[in-house]
């Protein structure tokens, strides 16, 4: 089934990745009401009004919105939602092991936390990198943090994107496989509770945006092939 058909079709509102908790929140809420009906007074009523509250707050931080893509080629996406924080051009060792251009992204807990594609690819490359849990916005958060690598082979060459852990982020979750194949916007996981994600490209990409930027996952254009 490809992204477009799914983007359209109807769909559960929450991101797959975080469906477990979103349930267990949803069983403890629905019991707090059934104990507060059967026993009525402060305790039960103030329970279910926190995990009332501990349950809206969950389906606000783990929605997973519709994007649509602009239909252009030559576009780079956003990978992730937030604040554009970093735009450099860099040597990358890792999957390129070239010159790169490198544009990261900051999550914070008010911003949808799915992650997507940013160029229809194939999956060629996974890694874990175990780590600290600094806070995401520092420079040195990028090398010494958890983190997963996943690198895509496109058209124009190879794209990595690097899923960073940060201060409250301690679940980092891709959901694809060596080897698949993905459209431009696919849901590929997320980060768990803010953090960073920072995309590499080919040289020959020119960035669209600015830091202090904030940008879309699966929507808004990042950068250009010149």
């Amino acid at each position: 089934m490809s992204e477009q058909i799914s983007e359209e079709g109807a769909r559960f509102p929450i991101a797959r990745a975080a469906i477990a908790e979103f349930t267990f929140a949803s069983i403890l809420f629905f019991a707090a009401l059934v104990y507060a009906a059967i026993q009525p007074g402060v305790f039960a009523n103030t329970l279910a009004i926190l995990l009332g509250l501990l349950w809206v707050g969950l389906a606000i931080f783990f929605r997973d919105p519709a994007r649509r893509p602009p239909a252009d080629d030559s576009l780079i996406i956003s990978a992730a939602d937030g604040l554009v924080v970093e735009i450099v051009r860099l040597h990358e060792p890792v999957f390129l092991e070239g010159p790169a251009l490198k544009i990261g992204v900051f999550m914070n807990l008010n911003d949808v936390h799915v992650n997507r594609t940013p160029y229809a690819s194939t999956v060629a490359y996974k890694r874990h990198v175990p780590g600290q849990f600094l806070q995401a916005f520092r420079p040195e958060a990028a090398i010494e943090n958890e983190h997963f690598f996943t690198g895509l082979e496109t058209v124009h060459g190879y794209i990595l994107v690097k899923q960073i852990a940060g201060i409250m982020a301690r679940r980092i979750v891709c959901t694809v496989e060596e080897g698949q194949q993905l459209q431009t916007s696919e849901r590929f996981g997320m980060i768990k509770f803010g953090s960073r994600v920072d995309v590499f490209m080919p040289p020959q990409f020119e960035p669209l945006v600015e830091i202090g930027d904030r940008v879309k996952a699966g929507e808004t254009p990042i950068a250009r092939i010149q």
